[in-house]
Parts: C-alpha cells; sequence; structure tokens
C-alpha cells in the first residue's frame, strides 16, 4: 500500500526544477509503483505528483460516479490533458512545464506534503494559511477517531 507522509520545503529554481526530498521517495516502493512519475493538476487546484504506475490506474479508472457521458469526457479529457510524465534527473530533480506553474500559483518557495497515496506541490504561503484555517477541526477529527479506535479494541479485549 502506497503511504507518502510528512511535509517537506524546498524551492524552484530559475529553470523551473524542484527537488524531489530523498525521504519522500523513499517512501515509493520504485518495484511496484515506478521510477518516474505523473504531475497533474489536483483538487483545489493543487499540483499533484503521481508514481508512474498508481497514476496510470486511477487514470484509466473513469469519472469516478458520473452518470452524464458528458461528464465523464470531461474527466478524461482534463485528466489527461493537465498531466505530464515527469522524470527524476541525477540529483533527484524535476522540471514543472510553465502552464502547470501558472495554473497552480506557483512561487518561488514549495512545500511538498505526502497525502497518502501522491505528493501535493503547494506554495509554502498557501500551505501554512492551508494549515492554519484546517488545524482546529483536524484535532477534533484526530481526536474522535482515536476515541473511535480504543473503543473498537477495548471489545476486542473483551470477548
Amino acid at each position: 500500500m502506497l503511504m507518502l507522509t510528512g511535509e517537506y520545503e524546498h524551492t524552484i529554481d530559475e529553470k523551473n526544477r524542484l527537488f524531489i526530498s530523498n525521504k519522500l521517495r523513499s517512501q515509493i516502493d520504485t518495484e511496484q509503483y515506478g521510477s518516474d512519475f505523473y504531475l497533474s493538476m489536483g483538487a483545489n487546484g493543487i499540483l499533484s505528483l503521481y508514481p508512474e504506475k498508481y497514476f496510470q490506474q486511477i487514470a484509466l479508472v473513469g469519472a469516478p460516479g458520473s452518470g452524464a457521458p458528458d461528464e465523464s469526457v470531461a474527466y478524461e479529457r482534463l485528466s489527461f490533458a493537465l498531466a505530464s510524465k515527469v522524470e527524476l534527473d541525477r540529483q533527484g530533480r524535476l522540471l514543472i512545464n510553465e502552464k502547470l506553474k501558472q495554473r497552480a500559483h506557483l512561487g518561488a518557495t514549495l512545500t511538498l506534503v505526502g497525502v497518502r497515496d501522491h505528493i501535493e506541490v503547494w506554495n509554502t504561503e498557501d500551505w501554512e494559511h492551508y494549515l492554519s484555517d484546517n488545524l482546529n477541526s483536524y484535532q477534533t477529527q484526530i481526536t474522535q477517531a482515536r476515541q473511535a479506535q480504543i473503543q473498537r479494541q477495548s471489545r476486542e479485549i473483551e470477548y
């Protein structure tokens, strides 16, 4: 199972190259998921970096829950048009094309965030703002999840 975690601050250089931390790359089983990546526009306009074989699996699934043919066509069209295969160079950098960089409103200082099955590429300032806006809600959710897990474990011990 793919389990990407953590946040890593980096800068994008003058040639639009972004270094992908070895700590983040080492979380990916290259035999199972490949050593290349797909960079695509993700939810909320955030750039998402998927391991090659994983992206191929999810891209071919099609529009989830879409009943209308037009929605399926739009999903497929945008999924492939807004994605590009990227390879890391020997230094662990990838090239972000200018259009994707502009569409995602990326500046020079970025934060890479492991989000289970992909890496999100955020402007550091936007990421910090997102954290500020959502941290209290997250703390409530994690407390509830932890309590539910403890209750499940308690029931298992009783039997």
